[in-house]
């Protein structure tokens, strides 16, 4: 089972990346051959500085070091070092309707939050296809926001298949009866259903685009604010505290150790304590959970060369998978 998924390099690492993805992408390392690359091309479309936009690169491949990613049970790569994808890329748009463009949840909802509607933008779901489907990715773990983009790259690849592989049966996409697989393989979705979607400070999803992260690696004075200032209403110490749309609570939730839960559960539901109480649990949950990675983010900061040494050994590995389905395709189009 190949397994494939990415981070943007967009700004530092959150909370939201952790629990909605990273984790789950360290528990996948023993289920199958695990890709995970750092999405710097899909940055570009919020990141406009050059040397900022290198800057997080690297902080995102010492987080995702830290958090756990082996790179000998992974690969782990610059999305930029493996140019298959952005020809895909291309190919793969010659057959894309622009209805489905149009109606894509990510693109609507930035639009409407204040992006810019450009290209990049606006074609971000075909190179986020090109990304899953250029490396024949049986799995992609996601959060239930994008599942869309799944589904988009099961669609493409069908029409891609259907256009151009004589005899691809839609119904048989793996060509186990009739005995013409597709060029491109249909990928699925795996949803981490209980933090599907992570919280912000601000109770809407978090996001660094949103300016409502808690950063894993920020400075301490920096991370104590994020967690203080959670919003949260008006109920008074001594009254119960409302479950529904409380992000203080559902951050517990996630963060405070399994066996401490139910007393926290029970204290939030009967009062008597103050959200202030709460917010200091979480930071102290906070550290005791990330302390160590961030220990291990400070050495691995310390040896730069070895850390290009990793994306260079999962630049070779990923275009190693890659070049075999390429041929295919250009081979399919007509450009070989």
């Amino acid at each position: 089972m190949r397994i494939l998924s990415g981070v943007q390099s967009s700004g530092r690492l959150h909370l939201g990346n952790y629990f909605g993805a990273i984790r789950q992408w360290v528990a996948l390392q023993g289920e199958g051959e695990a890709l995970y690359f750092i999405a710097d091309l899909h940055a570009l479309t919020t990141v406009r500085d050059g040397a900022l936009l290198r800057e997080y690169v690297r902080e995102t491949a010492v987080a995702l070091l830290s958090l756990g990613l082996d790179p000998e049970r992974s690969t782990i790569f610059r999305h930029s070092d493996v140019p298959e994808v952005t020809e895909l890329h291309w190919i793969l748009g010659t057959l894309v309707p622009l209805a489905n463009l149009e109606r894509a949840h990510s693109y609507k909802d930035k639009v409407a939050k204040g992006f810019a509607p450009d290209l990049g933008l606006f074609t971000y779901p075909v190179l986020m296809a090109s990304d899953i489907l250029v490396y024949g990715s049986d799995v992609v773990p996601v959060g239930r926001d994008q599942v869309q983009h799944i589904e988009f790259a099961r669609d493409w690849a069908t029409k891609f298949n259907l256009a151009y592989v004589k005899g691809y049966d839609a119904q048989d996409p793996t060509g186990e009866k009739s005995g013409v697989p597709g060029i491109l393989k249909l990928p699925t979705a795996r949803i981490q259903e209980t933090t599907a979607v992570v919280p912000g400070t601000d109770g809407q999803k978090m996001s660094k685009s949103y300016g409502n992260a808690i950063d894993l690696f920020g400075e301490e004075k920096a991370v104590k604010k994020a967690i203080m200032g959670i919003r949260t209403d008006s109920t008074p110490v001594e009254a119960p505290k409302p479950t529904e749309d409380a992000p203080l609570y559902d951050l517990l939730k996630l963060m405070i150790p399994a066996s401490e839960w139910e007393q926290v559960d029970r204290d939030w539901r009967e009062g008597g304590k103050g959200y202030g109480d709460f917010k200091k649990k979480l930071l102290a949950a906070f550290h005791e959970h990330f302390d160590p990675a961030r220990a291990r983010r400070q050495e691995l900061l310390a040896d730069p060369a070895e850390l290009e040494r990793i994306l260079a050994r999962g630049t070779e590995k990923a275009r190693a998978m890659a070049a075999p389905i390429m041929d295919g395709v250009r081979r399919a189009v007509g450009l070989r």
